[in-house]
């Protein structure tokens, strides 16, 4: 009986220990951030969507589980009931998660298609080629001419500046292996794949510097692949963009106000 009773609270703290980590991690500051782009809201949707419904079957298979070790671990007299499966439960345990991926396919659609579909990619030139390597990011901005390949170009490493409040298009590239642009802030990861050129595009509404990390498993030094995207003022880019550029030109010797 001790035993039963035992088998059964420790089973009990599973489901209990899962639901109290997450209805505490935002105050513990285990939680995703506060997005600040403006498709993050709607992959903070689609996210909290599957949560609460692997939430809910989590809990329920937990139940039932704990009721089951519960009651039917006792020691009976009569001889067990052999069975060869129920269709009826075998279609309704069937159903129910294949009417769920419906549901969440159709959910996602109208967002990934904004996202990803070329057809709504901001219309104009990239602002930015970005390249990831083991382990590190480059981001080449095209120069005074506007045609990225040319001597003018502007490479900037592992800081990412773009403009607040603005359609920010660039295209994604590896120089080797698979890796991953993430910036949690905005909700966006795109894969970088060797060979492919891929058109990624955000919008952040505010300024600030924010974390950009490799999700990808890329090799010994995947660890440390990170670097920053720093969201500033359409006026301060425009005076970044003409130093670095008085930068590239420069020969060392003029004088700098």
């Amino acid at each position: 009986m001790i035993t039963r009773l035992v088998a059964t609270v420790l089973l009990l703290l599973v489901p209990v220990l899962g639901v109290w980590t997450f209805v505490t991690a935002p105050a513990n500051g285990w939680w995703m951030p506060p997005t600040v782009s403006t498709f993050g809201p709607d992959i903070d949707y689609l996210f909290y969507l599957i949560l609460w419904m692997v939430a809910f079957f989590f809990v329920l298979t937990e139940a039932i589980l704990v009721y089951s070790v519960f009651v039917y671990s006792r020691k009976r007299a009569d001889k067990a009931t052999f069975s060869h499966g129920n269709h009826k439960l075998e279609l309704l345990w069937t159903g129910i998660p294949a009417a769920l991926l419906l549901v969440i396919a159709f959910s996602q659609m109208g967002t990934w298609a904004k996202i990803k579909f070329r057809g709504n990619i901001p219309e104009g030139e990239p602002l930015a080629h970005v390249w990831a390597s083991q382990f590190d990011w480059r981001f080449q901005y095209a120069g005074a001419d506007g045609v990225f390949g040319t001597m003018d170009d502007i490479e900037n490493p592992f800081e990412f500046v773009v403009p607040v409040g603005e359609d920010v298009l660039f295209n994604l590239h590896s120089r080797d292996v698979l890796h991953s642009f993430s910036v949690l802030e905005f909700r966006l990861k795109q894969d970088a794949v060797p060979g492919m050129s891929i058109p990624v595009w955000f919008n952040c509404r505010e300024t600030g510097s924010y974390e950009l990390i490799c999700m990808e498993l890329c090799g010994w030094g995947h660890y440390k692949m990170n670097g920053r995207v720093r969201v500033v003022t359409r006026e301060e880019y425009d005076a970044w963009i003409t130093e670095k550029q008085a930068d590239l030109m420069s020969n060392g010797m003029e004088e700098r106000s």
